[in-house]
């Protein structure tokens, strides 16, 4: 099986853990710790990606045969392969809580891509790394099923994200306590092999902050931002808070992104935020699907709900607010991270207003406009709306005044009855239909535009849950039925209306369908 391999840069670059137990332990004075995968002697293919297969230079014959299968569960390395596990620490739940790493998750090595980009190729669930902490290292099928789905999901739906190549079963149970109640049990056991430029995250900067190891942290930064930041001047003064001030930009530019299609990350831990800003680490997600601003899929967020839908821009804030702080030693000065941190909030207010106005057809911005989309949310909340479909449907409302609510806002609503809340609707329907009148483009070009950018079809967890409960019991077609199906999630496709509907009252309360712990 072909791949080619590119030097590892990381490693090569980098200082490493000189120490080779594969125990659980502090490890210090290092960017990573080389580790060599458990492997799986009974592992099954579940599911690949056509798409990353071939970006990666692989056929479609490779891709189902054993040696793909023996490589991608962790069972054996090719040539080249220098497998490690990263170090970094992170703030989890706006608490310092030290050095975390790479606790269930190993890089295989680098590959040049058909694209001429690098590609970083991680295993997840292959065996216990020095950064397992109390944990075994390996993963359930349930989480890394939706891992996978997600990952090539968001993809599709023009998110910037990480990817995925491969979901493994590895014919081995997993002990797990799904509700942290006490109630373990063996669950099937699976490889994900997840694929990005990289997977260095805001906490590989702060573990070498808060140890004091300035040098070890311009090492990595240099790295970071000769390898994936080649627009800057490497020769400015000012090297370091311009790279801030882009990370910034970025993420506040993803966390926009999020909004615009519904996702909520359940988990913006420090050492989930990519320093690429990228959507990383996919546990605890959710999509909204009745509107609620303070809605969150993390059951351990339940109660401070700290990364609610609506709170993800201030978290990341807060998120980039540690970053920098990390990287105070390099930067020398507060007033250059304070502007960064000022381009973070003028970046997401420009990008969110121009992000709705594509939501709603308006290509023709006006001064009224953040007026009109101020005044939906509430609406949206207090009739209980599916985000996704509202959305979807709006597109169909035309200039021409309508003579009565559509039927679709009673269809897609999660309340008993829209009652008073009808009336507002209304109201904002005819102020919308207004603006729509002031619009240069035709009524096919503006729905046109709508669909491109609010999708039809997105993982919801119900939908999920139902793929992982059938491939458990070893079928598969619901899980490759989602992933063919979210490769074109702004496209009507037929016989697919079964994906595209509101979640079924059946599910508002079954596990998994809403609701998840970071159980995985």
């Amino acid at each position: 099986m072909p791949l080619p391999l590119i030097a590892d840069g990381f490693v090569s670059s980098l200082p490493g853990d000189p120490d080779t137990r594969n125990v659980p332990r502090q490890v210090r004075g290092a960017c990573y710790s080389k580790i060599t995968p458990h492997g799986f002697p009974h592992a099954r293919l579940l599911c690949y990606s056509r798409e990353m297969g071939e970006e990666l230079g692989l056929s479609p014959a490779t891709l189902g045969e054993e040696l793909f299968i023996q490589v991608f569960s962790g069972s054996r390395l090719l040539d080249g392969m220098r497998p490690y596990a990263a170090c970094y620490g992170g703030h989890q739940f706006g608490h310092w809580a030290g050095q975390l790493g790479d606790g269930r998750a190993l890089t295989l090595g680098e590959v040049r891509g058909k694209s001429q980009a690098n590609w970083e190729l991680q295993l997840k669930g292959a065996g216990p790394t020095p950064y397992s902490r109390g944990a075994d290292g390996y993963a359930v099928l349930r989480s890394s099923l939706r891992e996978f789905i997600c990952s090539e999901a968001m993809h599709a739906l023009k998110v910037p994200t990480t990817r995925a190549l491969s979901l493994i079963a590895t014919g081995e149970p997993v002990n797990r306590d799904m509700f942290y109640n006490g109630q373990s049990k063996d669950e099937p056991g699976a490889v994900i092999c997840r694929v990005a430029p990289s997977f260095l995250r805001f906490g590989n900067f702060e573990i070498h902050a808060a140890r004091n190891e300035t040098a070890i942290l311009k090492q990595l930064a240099d790295y970071c931002i000769a390898q994936h930041f080649p627009q800057l001047d490497r020769a400015a003064d000012d090297l370091y808070a311009r790279w801030f001030e882009t990370i910034c930009r970025q993420s506040a530019c993803l966390i926009v992104e999020w909004l615009r299609v519904g996702f909520v990350h359940g988990v913006m831990n420090t050492d989930n935020m990519s320093i690429l800003s990228l959507t990383l680490d996919y546990g605890p997600y959710g999509w909204l699907e009745p509107y609620d601003p303070n809605w969150t899929p993390n059951t351990t967020d339940a109660e401070g709900r700290r990364y609610a839908f609506g709170r993800q821009a201030q978290i990341g804030w807060w998120n980039l607010l540690q970053l920098g702080n990390a990287l105070y030693p390099l930067v020398r000065a507060t007033e250059p991270l304070e502007a960064a941190l000022a381009s973070y909030e003028r970046t997401f207010e420009n990008e969110w207003l121009r992000m709705m106005q594509a939501k709603l057809g308006l290509k023709d911005a006006q001064a009224g406009d953040a007026a009109l989309i101020a005044q939906l949310p509430p609406l949206l909340h207090g009739a209980q709306l599916d985000f996704t479909l509202f959305f979807r449907h709006l597109a169909t409302v035309g200039a021409t005044p309508l003579q009565e609510l559509p039927t679709w806002l009673h269809d897609i609503s999660y309340a008993p009855s829209l009652g008073a809340k009808a009336l507002e609707l209304w109201h904002w329907l005819q102020r919308y239909q207004e603006r729509l009148r002031q619009e240069s483009t035709s009524a096919a070009t503006r729905a046109a535009a709508m669909n491109a950018v609010n999708p039809l079809y997105v993982p919801r967890n119900y939908l999920l849950q139902l793929a992982i409960d059938a491939a458990e019991q070893g079928q598969l077609n619901k899980l490759l039925e989602l992933h063919e199906t979210f490769k074109n999630p702004y496209t009507e496709q037929a016989n697919k209306a079964h994906l595209a509907a509101k979640r079924p009252e059946w599910a508002r309360h079954k596990a998994g369908c809403s609701m998840l712990s970071c159980s995985s």
